[in-house]
């Protein structure tokens, strides 16, 4: 089980910012070399982020982004949720397709508890649980 790409980006954007809250707005250009995003990429994404309502975006010269809701209220499911890259309780972990205790796959069984793990991690993690703690993003 692996975040795509773009979530992974998102996650690590809002927990920069989450975690930099000495700073008022954080530039794209800023964004995309501290993180290692290319620019383009980085760009899409905050559109995806400001249409969710998580970032605001803010225009002119001395314009840039910043957090619209404080970071204990963005949970990382709301963000895998945009990318819709969140664990869905039918999705097979050998990529088969429908999975469920009717018609199931080889490890459906031993998937299921670190499956629901996975998703109230998901749920219960906010932002402000996963910025500041020293850990590299």
């Amino acid at each position: 089980m692996k975040l795509n790409n773009t979530s992974q980006y998102a996650i690590r954007i809002l927990a920069y910012i989450a975690d930099h809250k000495e700073k008022t707005l954080f530039s794209a250009t800023e964004l995309s070399n501290e993180l290692i995003i290319p620019y383009k990429f980085l760009t899409k994404i905050m559109t995806e982020l400001v249409k969710a309502n998580f970032i605001e975006s803010i225009r002119g010269r001395e314009g840039g982004f910043k957090l619209k809701k404080s970071a204990a209220e963005i949970k990382v499911d709301d963000i895998l949720n945009i990318f819709n890259d969140s664990i869905k309780d039918e999705e097979c972990i050998l990529g088969i397709g429908f999975c469920n205790g009717m018609c199931k796959c080889a490890l459906h069984d031993q998937w299921m508890e670190p499956k629901l793990l996975m998703q109230k991690m998901f749920r219960e993690s906010s932002l402000q649980d996963i910025a500041g703690r020293g850990c590299k993003i």
